[in-house]
């Protein structure tokens, strides 16, 4: 079972949402070449807050996402598109349904 995630928060200014959300749609070419990343979901919660969970067989896989292209490329944005800096929390998953 997949032991360890990722929550992050990330709230669009208003005029970014939809460049936001198109960068999440394209991070997930970058998520599917990560051999350690196990799931990764972005998601949308209202309109400028969005969102992405992914899951990690080790800590290592974890570190590895948290610095690999997805992050730097949200890094790279945030001054310009995103009202703060994304709010990225470890989490411990308990329990999984995966295909």
């Amino acid at each position: 079972m997949t032991q360890l995630g990722l929550l992050a928060r990330i709230e669009a200014k208003p005029d970014y949402a939809d460049q936001v959300e198109g960068l999440l749609r394209d991070a997930e070419q970058l998520a599917r070449q990560e051999s350690d990343t196990v799931t990764w979901f972005a998601f949308r919660q209202g309109p400028t807050t969005f969102g992405i969970f992914d899951a990690f067989d080790d800590e290592q896989g974890r570190q590895s996402h948290l610095q690999g292209r997805i992050a730097a490329a949200l890094m790279e944005v945030a001054p310009e598109m995103l009202a703060e800096a994304p709010d990225i929390k470890p989490v411990d998953i308990l329990a999984d349904k995966l295909p």
